[in-house]
């Protein structure tokens, strides 16, 4: 958990720096609010808490394995606050198509790496870096994303 703060702290203080009247704080009821509230649709959801424009800080809940992802300007950082996954990371994404400028997702990803993610756990994507979540089934994953431009 204080990783998971640690995390969300210094993005609040990079905002901060990348606007001066942008400080933002989310007390504990407020992201469990939130998370009951994504919990509640059948696929999850995720809600931006707050967009920086060099960087973004987002609320999401999964039920169910992702698409895989790859941002070609965007890191991603997750930190895991309930809830258990595994992420694949690297290797070749399967079927990918441009969904937006500069973001494609496919069907899932040939080889990669994976981690286990669980509460507290926290880890860097680099961008242009093939990504996808993966859930056991029946399972809820609630995590902090932070999107930052490289």
């Amino acid at each position: 958990m204080k990783i998971a703060i640690a995390a969300v702290a210094t993005a609040l203080v990079l905002g901060a720096a990348s606007d001066g009247s942008a400080f933002r704080y989310w007390s504990a009821a407020q992201l469990s609010s939130e998370q009951a509230k994504l919990g509640t649709n059948p696929k999850g959801g995720f809600e931006t808490l707050a967009d920086f424009g060099t960087h973004n800080i987002m609320l999401a809940v999964r039920h169910g394995n992702g698409q895989a992802e790859w941002h070609e300007k965007m890191a991603d950082v997750f930190v895991a606050r309930s809830g258990t996954a595994t992420v694949v990371v690297g290797g070749e994404m399967v079927d990918g198509k441009t969904t937006a400028p500069g973001e494609m997702r496919g069907s899932s990803i040939r080889g990669g790496e994976r981690q286990a993610l669980a509460p507290g756990d926290a880890m860097h994507i680099p961008a242009k870096t093939p990504h996808q979540i993966l859930m056991k089934d029946g399972d809820t994953f609630s995590y902090f994303v932070v999107k930052a431009q490289e």
